[in-house]
């Protein structure tokens, strides 16, 4: 079903309104979202830290991000930005956007908390950096500072590229440095889930029970290398196969893939397919789960999100997530698709449009907690990502 005329529903930029009007915050679709939820389970578990480094935090930006001779990845650098509502805030911006957070945090209930990523460099297979294929890099060190220092609001996810000499040291010290997982993008970060290479990370993945938090389907938002294929669900069976808890992230619900189970040059299906083959696998059972961050963005939302409502035998192995600062980049979401999809009632648009002024985050939350197909909705186990995350590491490596 085509989407382009609800763009932009909400316009361009996020607006940055501060504190939720009292009105929204004690409406009862606010209230309703939280029936059944202990806020302190609530832990969001895809959240990226965005900045410029200007704070000596370490973040490095890829120089075509701040170019116009590359627009499209310039301009994904400002509405990340605006996004995050950090894009006024000159000598300032990591510190701005990290208010921001605390602040949208303040909206939810207490106790809930975002679980913020790193972002590994780009590394080719002889485990040397290649700063021209990356995006930008953020430091497991910054990532676990801003946690530790805020620890109302956050925890903080390493991100390790296997292929690293140092690997499974790196991985070693974030494990007792106190990280809840391990994130990957392959299509941006030049990792092939089933290449040898990662065997000894996986293992140690494993030993220490820490899960990878891997991306899969399309990836528009970051750009790497020419490795948009590494984004297969199916490639991450090799991690799965060394009993690594694995987390596929948005569920695989955008793009296509190579179907590798008909061959190397099989056709192309789309992700969710795959996915949802690796997730109805008895020999994956508990160790393998999907984050619903982004499904209802406009260009995910639909079949793909409407099965994951329907699949109530899944809920038990999906894990909520925002893919904060994009519930702030107004042109990705449309109430108005849910409503016109039969996910959403009418009456429930305005309130949640207006939410999502003063806060994405709770816009997102909100809005995941009350959507609905075929009688299901999301499970409260859904959202109650903690227990899945705060697990006491049994074996030191």
């Amino acid at each position: 079903m085509a989407t382009w005329w609800f763009w932009p529903e909400q316009g361009l930029l996020n607006p940055c309104l501060s504190t939720l009007p009292r009105k929204l915050a004690d409406h009862e679709l606010v209230r309703n979202a939280w029936l059944g939820l202990d806020p302190a389970q609530v832990w969001d578990c895809h959240a990226h830290l965005v900045g410029t480094g200007d704070s000596g935090s370490g973040i490095w930006l890829n120089p075509a991000l701040d170019s116009m001779i590359h627009p499209m990845q310039y301009a994904q650098r400002l509405f990340f930005l605006n996004a995050g509502c950090a894009h006024d805030a000159p000598g300032r911006v990591d510190q701005s956007y990290v208010e921001r957070m605390q602040n949208l945090l303040e909206g939810m209930r207490p106790g809930a908390k975002l679980m913020l990523f790193a972002f590994d460099y780009f590394h080719r297979e002889d485990g040397a950096i290649s700063r021209d294929d990356s995006a930008f890099h953020v430091p497991n060190d910054y990532a676990r500072n801003v946690a530790r220092q805020h620890p109302r609001y956050f925890e903080w996810v390493a991100s390790i590229h296997p292929y690293r000499r140092d690997c499974v040291e790196a991985l070693t010290r974030a494990a007792a440095e106190g990280t809840r997982a391990v994130k990957w993008l392959p299509a941006a970060q030049g990792m092939n889930p089933s290449s040898p290479l990662c065997d000894r990370f996986f293992e140690a993945l494993a030993k220490l029970d820490l899960p990878l938090i891997s991306h899969a389907g399309e990836e528009r938002a970051v750009h790497g290398g020419n490795t948009q294929h590494f984004g297969n669900p199916l490639l991450l069976r090799r991690a799965l196969d060394h009993g690594v808890r694995v987390v596929v992230a948005h569920c695989g619900s955008m793009g296509q893939d190579r179907d590798l189970d008909r061959g190397a040059n099989g056709p192309h299906v789309d992700s969710f397919d795959l996915f949802a083959r690796l997730m109805d696998d008895a020999a994956y059972g508990p160790k393998l789960h999907g984050d619903i961050s982004a499904v209802t963005q406009l260009n995910r939302a639909g079949p793909a999100l409407i099965t994951l409502l329907e699949r109530e035998d899944w809920h038990g192995r999906l894990l909520n997530g925002s893919d904060y600062p994009l519930p702030g980049v107004m042109p990705l979401f449309s109430v108005n698709y849910m409503v016109q999809l039969g996910l959403l009632s009418a009456s429930a648009a305005p309130v949640l449009t207006e939410i999502r002024r003063h806060n994405p985050l709770l816009f997102d939350f909100v809005l995941k907690r009350h959507i609905a197909s075929g009688g299901s909705s999301f499970a409260p186990s859904v959202f109650a990502t903690r227990s899945f995350f705060d697990r006491r590491i049994a074996k030191a490596y």
